[in-house]
């Protein structure tokens, strides 16, 4: 015998009964709401996880929040959807590497150009490494870090460079007045190109959006900055896993500040340029 239940599911008009939402592909930067928060943002990333798959969104201030895709959970332009992964691209459709350049699929590494760039530390090459380079390999750019700046005008002068052999140099803290500024106005090569962000360290580079804080902490004149950024945000106390943190939460341009972005193409560009070789 069936139950009440199921007569009154027979009963329900078709145009009562609730209709499965339509299946959209949660590809990057595809605008939509979840319906429970009213959070609406562009798609940054898909993932699966031992719950289900889950959708991380960014809204127009640069936050970042997770959800999962469950049926009929997120609104696109009013219209109720279920996000899905998306499909795998099709052969020959355009990738993008992690910069946001197109990628050259079965590209092999070109052989090293004479031409180097040179960043302040270990982090920043890293970091340079995580976001360029896909690009780097291809352009046969190698970057190389040194303990600092101080030495800077003696390492330009034991690099010889010349025009097939360009040197481009990324400085943290270049800012008026600064010791690196005064530093980086002693390099007067045209074969050489010395520029910088604005931040203490390289960390800040990182969009705080995507480590899910509100922002980088202020830390106080004569205490060691990363030591200090670990206490304010109640981080153990470990620099270098800390570094690590941050850096996994680097999945590409979108990721990091832009007045980093800008710097580090400036300096391929001028590496790479048809005169350089």
């Amino acid at each position: 015998m069936r139950s009440s239940r199921q007569y009154d599911s027979d009963l329900t008009p078709p145009w009562k009964r609730q209709q499965p939402a339509p299946e959209v592909p949660a590809d990057p930067d595809l605008v939509v709401e979840e319906v429970t928060t009213g959070f609406c943002g562009a798609v940054i990333r898909c993932e699966k996880t031992a719950q289900g798959p889950t959708v991380t969104l960014e809204d127009r201030f640069g936050k970042h929040r997770v959800f999962p895709m469950e049926p009929r959970g997120f609104l696109l332009e009013g219209r109720v959807v279920t996000l899905v992964r998306p499909r795998a691209a099709a052969p020959g459709a355009p990738q993008r590497t992690a910069s946001g350049s197109l990628a050259v699929p079965g590209a092999r590494a070109r052989v090293a150009r004479a031409g180097r760039i040179y960043v302040e530390g270990r982090h920043d090459a890293e970091l340079v490494e995580r976001v360029w380079g896909d690009d780097l390999r291809i352009e046969g750019v190698v970057v190389e870090y040194l303990a600092g700046v101080d030495d800077l005008p003696a390492i330009v002068r034991d690099f010889s460079p010349g025009p097939d052999a360009r040197l481009g140099v990324l400085v943290d803290h270049l800012v008026a007045g600064s010791k690196e500024s005064r530093i980086a106005e002693q390099i007067t090569d045209e074969s050489v190109l010395v520029v910088g962000h604005p931040f203490i360290d390289v960390w800040e580079a990182v969009k705080p959006s995507s480590l899910g804080i509100p922002a980088w902490p202020t830390v106080p004149r004569g205490q060691d900055w990363k030591t200090g950024v670990c206490r304010a945000l109640g981080w153990p106390e470990n620099t270098g896993a800390a570094w690590q943190r941050i850096l996994s939460a680097v999945h590409s341009y979108k990721d990091l500040r832009p007045e980093l972005l800008g710097r580090v193409e400036e300096l391929i560009d001028f590496v790479t340029a048809p005169e350089a070789g």
